[in-house]
């Protein structure tokens, strides 16, 4: 069984996080500036230095100095030695930097098809309608071997049910072409943002989030600051890949350290403006993730911000600071002390609002699975730098990581938008065969049918007579029946014309009623 984690001390009193419990998830609460981010960094280099891989995500871009051997400045020094705690020893973490961009890290995409008509949804801000409109494409296209890999294979497929509705009304349901005009502007939203380049191929291996090098666990950061004004596709992409390891992974039951461990920054995003559906789906993922080995860890300001389905899920506490200036923060600030367990001679109410920056209310998990009491504690800074790399260190990570040259090129197979496009082009040169095939038909038809009038002509002029003046006239009068003719056709345009025209319809398909 893996050594516990010390994550904080006050004098005697020491925190351990338990590898094991890991996967039982946890919250790291507190308002800005409180020390929230130097948590969450000695918590990552504490589980990669026993073995565990981490993802997280880089809002401010400070988390990158994880990868980087630290120092302790005076400052810090003498805030150590106030709180009694030993400066850590220089520490630095394998680190693989990923990027939806491209620009800080590798690329990071998944396909279309992947992702599903309901996280589209959610990213697209669609209705229950709009919805259902784009899970009618999806299926459409399985139906017929489309691939939907990208965002132009989507608008190509879009585009086809759309032109094609009363195709499909009878097999699919209605399509309502407001819909679909719906989506493709969701979609021009979504590639002005940026969102055109996180979907295409070759589509991320969760696998290489779990990695490890010299026995220490590689940490995984994705660069978000970047993605945060994008904040939908990023909700959706951290609960496309938390989806992506409750499915890839299998079961393994409680294991003495975790297989991997998430942190959600600014979580609070996953969950702003959700539809019961996607939260429900969430609550399960989380629920169910355990039991394939993977922690969750939600970071956010406020407890309020998650739900409380998930917030129940939640074993392991870490609470800074908070400030009780509205209702709203008074109100988080007493659901907060009612859900952590007592402790004599503490009042956990009052500590929220009173602890300082690095210090927290700390309530971990026992061996049984049982929250602990809860210790008013200083955290354990850590050993590597605190704050971002420079550039060039960053370039040095990225061309030495373990997946460098993987993902930076993209693959653009045969899909969707291909296969309509050629269909589209066959389908407009067969109409430009069958017009050159008709005017040749034509052109062969035309003298034929000169000498027949021709002949036709002559015994008629031999023949003479009245049956001759009768069917053809006589100079330039017109015939009896040319004259019948013309009389029919402007009375069939007649109000008493189409009646009688509608009469003999009726009577010919059946229409009448009467008998």
């Amino acid at each position: 069984m893996a050594d516990p984690i010390l994550i904080a001390r006050h004098g005697e009193t020491e925190c351990h996080l338990l590898p094991a419990l890991t996967n039982r998830h946890g919250l790291i609460t507190g308002a800005t500036g409180t020390g929230k981010t130097i948590t969450l960094q000695t918590l990552a280099e504490s589980l990669s230095r026993i073995g565990v891989p981490v993802f997280m995500a880089d809002i401010k871009g400070d988390l990158t100095g994880i990868s980087q051997q630290g120092s302790i400045s005076p400052k810090l020094a003498k805030v150590l030695q106030e709180r009694a705690i030993e400066a850590p020893a220089p520490l630095s973490s394998p680190t693989t930097l990923w990027d939806v961009f491209g620009e800080q890290g590798h690329p990071v995409r998944a396909t279309v098809s992947d992702m599903g008509p309901l996280l589209l949804s959610r990213m697209l801000n669609l209705n229950d309608t709009q919805e259902g409109v784009l899970q009618l494409v999806f299926k459409v296209a399985d139906d017929n071997g489309l691939l939907l890999l990208d965002l132009k294979d989507l608008r190509a497929m879009l585009q086809h049910v759309g032109e094609n509705a009363s195709q499909f009304t009878t097999e699919y349901g209605n399509i309502s072409p407001a819909s679909v005009g719906a989506i493709q502007r969701g979609l021009l939203q979504i590639e002005e943002q940026g969102g055109d380049q996180f979907f295409g191929e070759p589509m991320l291996n969760i696998s290489d989030f779990m990695q490890t090098v010299d026995g220490k666990g590689v940490v995984n950061i994705l660069a978000a600051d970047k993605l945060m004004h994008s904040p939908r596709l990023y909700a959706t992409f951290l609960l496309w890949m938390l989806s992506e390891l409750f499915e890839t992974l299998p079961e393994v039951g409680d294991l003495d350290k975790p297989k991997l461990v998430f942190f959600f920054d600014e979580a609070h995003l996953l969950f702003k403006d959700a539809p019961t559906a996607l939260v429900e789906r969430i609550e399960l993922v989380v629920r169910l993730v355990r039991s394939k080995g993977v922690g969750v860890f939600f970071v956010t300001q406020n407890p309020l911000d998650i739900p409380d389905t998930v917030l129940g899920q939640l074993g392991n506490r870490v609470q800074h600071a908070l400030r009780a200036f509205t209702p709203r923060d008074q109100k988080a600030v007493k659901s907060t002390a009612q859900t952590m367990r007592p402790k004599a001679g503490l009042d956990i109410e009052a500590a929220i609002t009173e602890l300082a920056v690095g210090e927290a209310l700390i309530s971990l998990l026992d061996e049984k699975g049982r929250p602990g009491v809860t210790q008013r504690v200083y955290v354990v800074p850590p050993g590597s730098q605190i704050g971002p790399i420079t550039p060039a260190q960053r370039q040095a990570l990225i061309a030495q990581s373990l997946v460098a040259g993987v993902y930076e090129k993209t693959v653009d197979r045969e899909s969707a938008h291909e296969k309509l496009k050629g269909r589209a082009a066959a389908a407009a040169s067969e109409a430009d065969e069958r017009s050159l095939r008709d005017e040749a038909q034509d052109a062969v038809r035309a003298p034929r049918g000169t000498a027949s009038k021709g002949s036709a002509s002559q015994p008629a002029e031999s023949g003479g007579g009245w049956l001759g003046d009768l069917l053809q006239g006589s100079g330039r009068k017109d015939s009896v029946l040319e004259t019948v003719a013309k009389s029919a056709a402007r009375t069939i345009g007649s109000s008493v014309g189409r009646e009688l025209i509608r009469g003999v319809l009726g009577s010919l398909l059946g229409g009448s009623r009467r008998r």
